[in-house]
């Protein structure tokens, strides 16, 4: 029997990169999958991609900072399928700047994505999962939220957030039979990564004790497993894939 038979999912930031791959590998272990996504034509070729894998992906356009679009999202989800029980919060951006030189629109929009996006699923999906008394929620942390990182003080504090909102839904659900758990990715190949000079990776990779960089297959597997039966007993934990760069 596959992992997440007849088990149904939604994966924000679902058309690239990390939450791509996070959707692809769900799917390949039985789970009906929604990837959402705020770009109509990158969420559209993903979807056709993973289909024509034969796997089970439906596209969903939602804006995770918009709390009607989230609304919707999971109403819809509950008129197709009638449940939702698998639920990563991937979705997120970034607003470079050194602290002094921060737009206050800039600190707005990060937080509103990578972390108020993140409240308004979870607290939308938490009345079916304790409804069925099961649930599997993971969001996707950061290394810089746990060892900061200049330049990106909104960022940091959206994911050092993350952290602590994965711990207070991880308390008040348990008993509900809900867990919820973070993966914080060190550096991974995505399309970020790779406008990096050779230079810049090579630096960057001489910070981590395994010398190179992770990939989104590496992300997947570990929020593979935290959804899992394996890891029915884990709820509240950050799980860091970083190669040993942060401990």
């Amino acid at each position: 029997m596959a992992r997440f038979e007849n088990r149904i999912a939604l994966v924000t930031g679902g058309a690239q990169g990390i939450g791509l791959k996070i959707a692809e590998v769900l799917a390949a272990e039985g789970a009906f999958v929604y990837a959402a996504d705020l770009n109509p034509d990158a969420l559209q070729k993903a979807v056709e991609g993973l289909q024509s894998k034969g796997l089970g992906v439906e596209g969903l356009l939602l804006n995770v900072a918009e709390r009607a679009s989230c609304e919707a999202a999971v109403e819809r989800i509950l008129a197709q399928k009638g449940r939702l029980e698998l639920l990563v919060n991937n979705a997120g951006i970034t607003r470079d700047s050194l602290l002094m030189r921060m737009k206050p629109e800039d600190w707005d929009s990060v937080l509103a994505v990578n972390l108020t996006g993140a409240f308004q699923l979870t607290q939308l999906a938490l009345k079916p999962m304790m409804a069925q008394r099961f649930g599997r929620i993971v969001n996707i942390a950061s290394v810089v939220g746990l060892m900061g990182n200049p330049g990106q003080a909104n960022y940091v504090a959206s994911k050092a957030g993350i952290v602590g909102l994965t711990k207070v839904v991880a308390r008040e659900l348990a008993s509900r039979n809900v867990t919820c758990n973070a993966v914080a990715p060190g550096f991974i190949v995505t399309a970020m990564t790779e406008k990096l000079s050779d230079a810049q990776k090579e630096q960057m990779a001489a910070l981590i004790p395994m010398r190179r960089f992770g990939t989104a297959e590496d992300v997947a597997r570990a929020v593979s497993f935290l959804l899992s039966e394996e890891a029915a007993y884990i709820t509240g934990q950050t799980l860091s894939v970083n190669g040993g760069m942060y401990m």
